[in-house]
Formats: structure tokens, sequence, C-alpha cells
């Protein structure tokens, strides 16, 4: 039980902090119990006489330290969050979580998003009953200033009846020591007037955040001025092919050639190249739902007012693990808003202007997925084309159905929407020599390689269906002519079907292990699944553009079986790759299959510059997030078999959650306020020189 003389403070009003423990008196100490973790008490200033807590996590399970309120629960409802400030004393990374139990048994749990850098400090804060950022409308939650979030699963707990908290690391495989000290209660999260009217952060500062709409003009003034000094590299073709590298056969159009054992693209004029690419090149993304959200913001326009033609209304996105409410309804774009401060009336055709010249000044010589057309046919730059296959299809469930579930590519519809599709989508492309080739879907439910049931799980889902599902028909006709007779699959599959039509009529989904031959057949059918699939889109797209390269369906979830499809059918396969590297180890059962790898997507963020969440690969800032872009195409260019990779995205995703899923990702290159993230930049220019001679080894 610790005292005031050991560090307790009684909580004031106002939401001011609450000391809990400061180490300053050795009873504190002695009231910490300790579970397969050694504790003591360090001089920390020797001059202030300050001290603090080490604490040593040897390897285990889950070595803690645990402080309990004895009798009397603690009442901590006055306050929003428990605060501890940890430092990093040895040269290796290190992580820790904490744990909060009410009098009742409920726990709130957080660790830390990233492990704690060699030799750093950090203030950290775990919320206490604030709500799910998903139910604000957005995927990360805001800053409390001055502390670095911990990654909590926002379970409740009763903050009036606080019975103890731990802090704990989960399973070290080697000793690790933190020094913890100043463990107090503090400020919560809150939601109130969080968005300032350029659409950043408004409660924190960081190095370039924009104050007035004075410094756009210098902003503008300063990066033309700097773009007229970067001149593009010299040794390039006029489509950023490698010019001072071997000279191929020109095609006239992209293609693509193996040689000295490495995977190209081939430039129309027959240069070398290498896809470095930026996914949505365009204005049109960036609106958040301000409605129903209104007390976010901090200025909105009134209807009528300057910058109120940037309202807009959600129709496109179906809501993706929000509620409806907050997936739907008015929206604002600050990013449009910041273009028209920044460029005046004609914004659009400034902003297109400025834009093309930074790409090929950062580096970059492919516009990639989801941009504006209006980009690249302002000025001829490499591109690509997407292509969704979008029309009432029957689908199967995967069992791994994150935005749809799987089209049906049995159903006839499918073959008429892929016409369809592929005739509108590439008759002003055909004869195009900039363009690269199409991709058509993206991150279909394909199941997953997690274990047999992810694996075959279009079979499965087949399976599950009734007569009326063309899937379900043709998968019966394959095991058909696979068995010959119902009782053969029966003895292979350990089922009593009376007949054909008894499987095909009534759902059926197997429980337990599955045989080997019943593995066998869903083998099989998910294969046959995806031939059809690509198949068909290859047979189509060839006939109304055989000049260009069928780009594959830019594989997030993937079977082994959907991949040997694609290698079969496409001209160049197309995965997005979201991992802090891409080990050529992990890829060699793909480089087998001896075609060419577009990355269509990856990105790294970091949340040191006002934002709230750091997308799907976290880095602790923008130095941080730069080494690891670096490292991430080095892996890239030096693996044979890739021939680019392209970042999503452009520009950071709008604060508070654009609509639909709620991403809110720190991952551009550019800001809300059109300002830049320089040290990214730097970063894929040096890339960009670099990149020809580093994948031929020079």
């Amino acid at each position: 039980m610790f005292t005031a003389a050991a560090g307790l403070l009684l909580a004031g009003c106002g939401g001011k902090p609450r000391a809990l423990y400061s180490f300053e008196d050795e009873s504190e100490v002695q009231a910490v119990k300790a579970t397969g973790a050694r504790v003591t008490r360090v001089d920390r200033h020797a001059t202030e006489r300050k001290f603090a807590l080490s604490v040593e996590f040897p390897p285990g399970d889950e070595p803690q330290i645990e402080f309990t309120a004895g009798e009397k629960p603690w009442d901590w409802k006055a306050q929003g969050s428990l605060c501890l400030d940890v430092t990093n004393p040895a040269e290796e990374p290190a992580a820790f979580s904490v744990e909060v139990t009410d009098a009742a048994g409920a726990k709130a749990i957080a660790k830390t998003f990233l492990p704690l850098r060699a030799r750093e400090s950090a203030n950290f804060v775990l919320p206490l009953n604030s709500p799910l950022p998903l139910d604000m409308g957005m995927r990360g939650e805001p800053a409390i200033p001055g502390f670095r979030l911990l990654n909590g699963d926002h379970k409740t707990v009763d903050v009036s009846r606080i019975s103890k908290f731990r802090i704990f690391a989960a399973k070290p495989e080697k000793s690790r020591m933190l020094v913890i000290d100043n463990i107090r209660l503090g400020p919560g999260v809150t939601y109130e007037k969080i968005v300032d009217r350029f659409g950043q952060f408004r409660l924190e500062d960081w190095p370039g955040k924009l104050k007035s709409e004075a410094e756009f003009a210098k902003r503008r003034a300063d990066e033309e001025a700097e773009l007229a000094d970067r001149l593009v590299l010299p040794d390039r073709d006029e489509y950023g092919g490698w010019s001072g590298g071997p000279k191929l056969a020109a095609a006239g159009y992209f293609r693509t050639a193996k040689r000295d054992g490495k995977w190209w693209l081939v430039t129309p004029s027959g240069h070398l190249f290498f896809s470095l690419g930026f996914n949505s090149v365009n204005s049109e993304e960036g609106d958040t739902v301000v409605e129903g959200r209104e007390h976010m913001f901090e200025w909105l326009p009134k209807p009528g007012e300057p910058l109120s033609e940037h309202y807009g209304k959600n129709s496109m996105w179906m809501p993706v693990g929000l509620k409806i409410k907050l997936a739907q309804g008015r929206t604002y774009h600050y990013y449009r808003a910041n273009l028209g401060r920044k460029y005046g009336k004609d914004w659009y055709e400034r902003w297109r202007e400025i834009t093309l010249k930074r790409l090929p000044s950062w580096g970059f010589n492919t516009i990639a997925n989801w941009s504006d057309p209006r980009v690249y046919e302002a000025q001829r730059i490499p591109y690509v084309v997407t292509i969704d296959i979008d029309a009432k299809i029957a689908e199967v469930s995967s069992g791994n159905d994150y935005w749809r579930r799987m089209m049906d590519p049995f159903d006839p519809a499918f073959a008429a929407a892929v016409e369809t599709s592929l005739r509108a989508g590439t008759e002003k492309r055909r004869d195009d020599p900039w363009c690269i080739g199409y991709f058509v879907d993206n991150e279909l439910s394909w199941g997953s390689m997690r274990d047999d049931r992810g694996r075959y799980g279009l079979a499965l889902g087949a399976l599950a269906l009734d007569a009326a599902s063309p899937a379900k028909q043709a998968f019966v006709e394959q095991l058909r002519k696979r068995r010959s007779a119902i009782g053969a699959l029966n003895r292979a599959w350990g089922t009593t079907f009376a007949s054909w039509d008894a499987l095909l009529g009534e759902p059926y989904q197997p429980h337990g292990e599955l045989s080997a031959g019943m593995k066998d057949d869903l083998r099989a059918f998910v294969k046959e699944f995806a031939r059809k699939y690509f198949r068909t889109i290859r047979d189509s797209l060839k006939k109304h553009d055989p000049n260009h390269l069928y780009l594959g369906t830019r594989f997030a979830w993937s079977s082994q079986e959907s991949i040997e499809a694609c290698a079969e059918l496409c001209d160049v396969m197309s995965f997005n790759i979201y991992r802090p590297r891409v080990e050529r180890t992990q890829w060699s059962s793909v480089e087998k299959l001896g075609k060419p790898v577009i990355i269509g997507e990856f990105h790294m963020g970091a949340v040191d510059r006002g934002m709230f969440h750091p997308g799907l690969v976290r880095t602790e800032d923008q130095a941080a997030r730069a080494a690891l872009f670096s490292a991430y195409v080095r892996d890239v260019i030096d693996n044979p078999m890739f021939v680019g990779c392209h970042y999503f995205k452009y520009v950071d995703e709008p604060l508070t959650g654009r609509p639909g899923d709620g991403e809110n990702y720190a991952i551009g290159f550019v800001n809300v306020a059109d300002s830049l993230h320089t040290e990214m930049i730097e970063a894929s220019r040096t890339l960009s020189g670099e990149m020809y001679k580093r994948r031929v080894g020079q």
C-alpha cells in the first residue's frame, strides 16, 4: 500500500495529473509485487536525488511487476488515463505491456505500438474507457500531447473501483531491462475540436506544421525554386528507362524480358525499365465524413462561404468495420481546400503542374493505381490502368472475405461483366505506348495459406452453397469426372452421400480434419476456379487490347493454387506486400513459377508529424521511415523476379479517417497542407539514381 509520503497526491479537478508512484521513497519499491521479474531502486539523477524503479524481465511467459490497491479500490474516475515514464537502458529494442483490472475483474490491456529503441526514453499513456476509434470513424485514435499512446484493447473497466495494475513483458526470449518512473494518472483521449482549419491536429505542434494561410505563398515559392534546381537524371530515356544500359528490340509498347537471370520491363524504345511508382496520384481522395461528427472540427465553412465547394457526400464507400452512420453522410475535403488556398481558383491545373514536376524530380517514373487519368494525360509519363469487374455476379465465400466475397467465374454473368468492363477500360489506351498495362480487380478473396481450410476456402465455400450456385455445379461436375461414382467419393471423403444430386442439392460443410482424398479434390477445384477467373479475363483483355500487359489482380490474400494459375495466364504477377522488408527467401516458391512480379502497394508510416496512425508498417519517425523505405525498395531491386514497386500513397490519409473503413494513415509523401515529407523524397531520389546500376551489380 502506498502513502502520501510515497508520492500519492489526492485527485484534483480540471484534469490535473495525479501522482501514484515516484519511487522517491523506498517504501514504494517494497510495495511492488514482482513475479518472474527483479526490481531495484536506482539513483536516476544523482545531483537531484531523483530515483526510479529498475525492472529486469528475464526470459519466461509473462514476467511482471504488480501494484495493488489493497482492501479499498482506487477511484480513478476523475482522470482518463494511466501514464508512466519508461527508459530502455539497453542497446536492443524493448517492448512491454500494461494491464489495469477493476474490482469486478474486468481488464483493459495495452502494449507498445513500437518497441523502445536502444537507450530511448518516452512518456507512455494508456487511455481508460476511451471509445474504440472505429466507432468514431477512424483507425487510429487522437494523440494525447506529450505522450506516446499504448495500443489498447479499449475494454471497459470501472474506473471508480480499480484493484490493481501490472507492467509485464510478453514471453521475452532474452532478459530485458526497463527503468520505470513517475507513474501517474493524467488526461484521457478527447475528440473535441481536434482538427484545425487546415485539417491538421489542433492540439499538438511539430516541425513544419502550417500556422497561417500566409505561409502557403512562401512554401510554394520555395518548392518551385527547389524543383528548378533538381534536374531529371541524365541516363534516362523519355519513358524513364535506362538509356545508359543495354539496348533491346523496340516493340513500340512496354513488354517484359529476362536478361542475365533478371526480369525487366522494357520501354517501347527498347530500354530496361524498373517501375518505381506512386498510387493515388489524385486530388479526389482525402475527404472525411463530417456529418454527425461536427464537434471534432474547429472550423467548417458555412454554405456559400469561401471553400464551401469542397463539401461532398459519401456515396462510393460501403462501410468496412465502421458504424454505418459514421461511414456515410456529408464529407469535407481539407486537402482540396488547402490546394485552393495555396494555388488559387485554378488550383487543379496548378496542382497537376506541380505534381508532374515533383514525380520525376523525386525519382518516380510511373503513375500507378487509383490515379487521376487527367494527370498522366496532361504530360507523357508511364502509367498503369485500373479496371474493376463490377456487376451483379454470383459469389463464393473463401472464409477470408475482407472487402467482399469472391466473384463466381463459373457464373455466365461473370464473363459478360468481364467483356463489358474490359471493352470500356481498354478503349482509350489500346494504342498508347505510355500505358504499361492493366491491373484487373484488387485484393480479391482468394483465401489464405494459414491452414488447409484457408487454402481450400473457395472449394469449401462452394460446397456450402446449393444447386443454384454455378460454382457448386462446376465443382460437382469436376468431382464426377475425378471420382466416377459417388461411392468412390464417399470412400475418399469419409461421407455418405446417396447420389451426386444429393451432394449438389444440399449445402455441405465438412467438420473435423479434412481427409487426404478430400484435400486432393478441393485443391483441384481451387486451381480450376482460379484458372477460370484468369483465363476469362486474359482472353477478353487480349482481344480488346493485344498491345499491353496483363498485370494480374494484386494479391493481398492468396492460395498456392491461385498464384500458380495467375503465373500461367498473366504477363506479370502482382502482389500488395505490406511488410517491413521483402526477403528473397520468403518468395522462392513464387520465383520458381518463372514469371515477373510487380508490387502493387506497399508503405511505411510514422506519427511524429501530427497524425494518429502509422499505417500497416510502423516506424518511429520520418528518418526511420525513410530508412525502411530505402531498405524495402533495395530488396525489390535486388530480387531478380521483381520488375517494380508502387508506393501507397501520394498524400497522407485524412486525420479523421476516410469514409468507409476509417483509414487515417500517416503514409504519404505529401500531407494535408500539401507540404512535403522531405526525408522520404530524398530517399526516393537516392534510390532512383542508383537503381539501374544496382540491379545489374555495377
